[in-house]
C-alpha cells in the first residue's frame, strides 16, 4: 500500500474530535539562537501520540470487526490508546504487556477497562501472545506501529504542528522525532512530505534499530540494552515504518540516558512539562549537540507524559541533587 500526505490529511479528518489537538508551545525558556518549538503529546489523551493511531484504525474497522473485541501488544502508551479506543466505541480490549511494563501504564489499561495478559519482556514475545488471542477469541488486532491506519493517524501530530506553526507565522527548519517502532516517524516524514523539512530521528544508545536500518540500507535488528526509556526499546523498527523512512532520508542520532534524564528534569523545571523518558528524547538530542545545524527554528515531538511519580523524583535527585 502505497501511502501519502493526503493519506495523513485524511485521518486528521477521520479522527478529529476523538483526539485533542494539542499545544504547539515555544520554549523561549531555553533557545540558544534557533527558535524551539514543542508539539505537547503529553497532554494527549491517555498521555501520548498513540491515541491518534488507534483512534483511526478503530474508525476504519466495521461495527462486525469492532463488536469482536480490540487485540494489541504494547509496552505502555498504545495499550492504553487502544483501551480508550474500545472505551469510546463500547467494545472490549485484549492486550498483552511485557512482564515488567511501568505500573502508571498497567494501572491506566485497567482503568479504562481493558483485559492485560503479562508476555516476556520483549516486542517479538508480546506480539505473540496477541496474535494467540485473535485465534482463540476472533478479536481484531490493532498494530502498534506498522500499519498504514496507525502510521497515517499519528501523521498528523506533525501534519497538525505544521499547521499551528503556519497559523503564527512561525516555522522551523528541522523536526526531531523519538523512534521505538518507528510509527511517529513514518508518519512525520509522510505529513512533511514536498515541504523540505529536515527530520531527526533519535534513539537511545544500544537501542538503535533505526538508525542501524538506515545505515545499512535494510532492516536491522538491535538486542536492546538497558534504558529508562521504556517505549523507545524494540528489537527492531516497523518494516514499511523503515521503506517510508528511507524514502525520506531522516538523519539519525541516539543519546544516553543521563542526557534523557537530564532533559525530563529541563522540561519539568524550566518549562513546566511533563514528559516521559521517551519524550524527552527530542530536547535531549538538542541539549546533548546531536543536531550539528539548527537552522531557523526546531520542532521536538514531545511524544508523551506517561512517566512513574518515583521515576520523576529519582531523576530530580539524580541531576538537580
Amino acid at each position: 500500500m502505497s501511502l501519502a500526505k493526503s493519506d495523513i490529511v485524511a485521518a486528521a479528518s477521520r479522527i478529529a474530535g476523538l483526539v485533542r489537538r494539542t499545544p504547539c508551545l515555544r520554549l523561549q525558556e531555553l533557545e540558544h539562537g534557533s527558535q524551539l518549538w514543542a508539539k505537547c503529546e503529553n497532554l494527549q489523551y491517555v498521555g501520548a501520540f498513540k491515541a491518534r493511531g488507534a483512534m483511526n484504525a478503530a474508525s476504519q474497522l466495521s461495527e462486525d470487526e469492532r463488536q469482536r473485541g480490540l487485540i494489541t501488544y504494547s509496552s505502555g502508551n498504545h495499550a492504553q490508546a487502544v483501551a480508550l479506543a474500545a472505551k469510546r466505541f463500547g467494545v472490549s480490549a485484549v492486550i498483552a504487556m511485557p512482564e515488567d511494563a511501568p505500573a502508571v501504564k498497567v494501572a491506566s489499561v485497567r482503568e479504562l477497562g481493558a483485559t492485560i495478559h503479562f508476555a516476556g519482556t520483549t516486542s517479538p514475545e508480546r506480539k505473540t501472545v496477541a496474535e494467540d488471542i485473535v485465534r482463540t477469541t476472533g478479536g481484531t488486532m490493532i498494530e502498534p506501529f506498522d500499519h498504514p491506519h496507525t502510521i497515517c493517524g499519528q501523521g498528523t501530530a506533525t501534519l497538525e504542528m505544521l499547521e499551528q506553526l503556519e497559523q503564527r507565522g512561525a516555522s522551523i527548519s528541522t523536526l526531531v522525532v523519538p523512534v521505538g517502532g518507528g510509527g511517529l516517524l513514518a508518519g512525520a516524514c509522510l505529513a512533511a512530505q514536498g515541504s523540505g523539512l529536515r527530520i531527526v530521528t533519535v534513539e537511545p544508545e544500544g537501542c538503535d534499530s533505526m538508525r542501524q536500518s538506515l545505515a545499512a540500507g535494510e532492516l536491522c535488528s538491535v538486542n536492546p540494552g538497558p534504558t529508562i526509556a521504556d517505549g523507545l526499546k524494540p528489537t527492531t523498527v516497523g518494516k514499511l515504518n523503515f521503506e517510508i523512512a528511507r524514502a525520506y532520508q531522516p538523519e539519525s542520532v541516539t543519546v544516553t540516558d543521563s542526557e534523557l534524564s537530564l532533559a525530563l528534569v529541563t522540561l519539568l523545571t524550566r518549562c513546566r512539562l511533563l514528559v516521559e523518558p521517551s519524550g524527552a528524547a527530542p530536547l535531549a538530542a538538542v541539549m546533548a549537540g546531536k543536531l550539528e545545524d539548527h537552522g531557523e527554528g526546531v520542532g521536538l515531538l514531545l511524544s508523551g507524559g506517561n512517566v512513574a511519580p518515583e521515576l520523576v523524583a529519582e531523576l530530580l535527585s539524580r541531576v538537580i541533587g
